[in-house]
């Protein structure tokens, strides 16, 4: 059984991103706070869990949470300030859309960019010690999930339905085959012995 809090006397807030690992597509964070007396056993890491659980397990904290709210950094932004930099501002603008004010952020990693004068404490696979913690990898993981979904039906030969924009082979030879799309992140390697590959496809 995951964790409460860190603070019981506290409000606050897990945050969590998913999507920094791929080669396309935008980075999502969810930021959620959870009631002090929320219970469920089957609320885990979301790399743990099987996709119906994790949907399944959105609609419960959807529905139980004191506050939710999911964050978007767009392939362009990634590319301007880097992955690591979009990855705490995706975080950011989920904290900033919750519709109560936390007093203290639990942040899943070990590095994060303060927001505002909200106190936070990094807890390193905090997606598998504390609910809320693991509550925003559910909702960033699935809400980048239908992302993909709807941008592999715009371009269905990078197989996104499946790989959701991470480095898998059939990705990859789609993007040496085809070349990158504006859902592409120009930053990273592509092709590990193309770093730079023509934009060929538009919205």
């Amino acid at each position: 059984m995951l964790l409460s809090c860190l603070h019981k006397n506290l409000i606050e807030a897990g945050c969590d991103e998913a999507g920094r690992g791929c080669l396309a597509g935008a980075v999502f964070a969810a930021s959620v706070i959870l009631p002090a007396d929320f219970v469920c056993e089957e609320l885990n890491d979301s790399k743990q869990l099987t996709e119906k659980q994790r949907y399944k397990l959105r609609e419960i904290i959807e529905k139980e949470a004191l506050a939710y709210a999911v964050g978007i950094v767009s392939p362009a932004e990634i590319d301007e300030i880097n992955i690591l930099n979009a990855s705490f501002l995706a975080m950011h603008r989920a904290i900033e859309q919750l519709t109560s004010t936390p007093d203290h952020l639990l942040i899943d990693g070990n590095r994060f960019k303060k927001y505002k004068s909200t106190p936070h404490t990094c807890v390193i696979k905090g997606d598998g010690k504390y609910l809320s913690i693991a509550a925003a990898s559910i909702l960033a993981k699935t809400y980048r999930d239908d992302y993909m979904q709807e941008l592999h039906s715009e371009f269905s030969m990078y197989d996104w339905n499946n790989n959701k924009g991470y480095p898998t082979k059939k990705h990859r030879e789609a993007i040496k085959a085809f070349g990158a799309t504006i859902y592409h992140r120009n930053s990273f390697t592509l092709l590990p012995d193309d770093r730079q590959l023509t934009i060929e496809f538009e919205v």
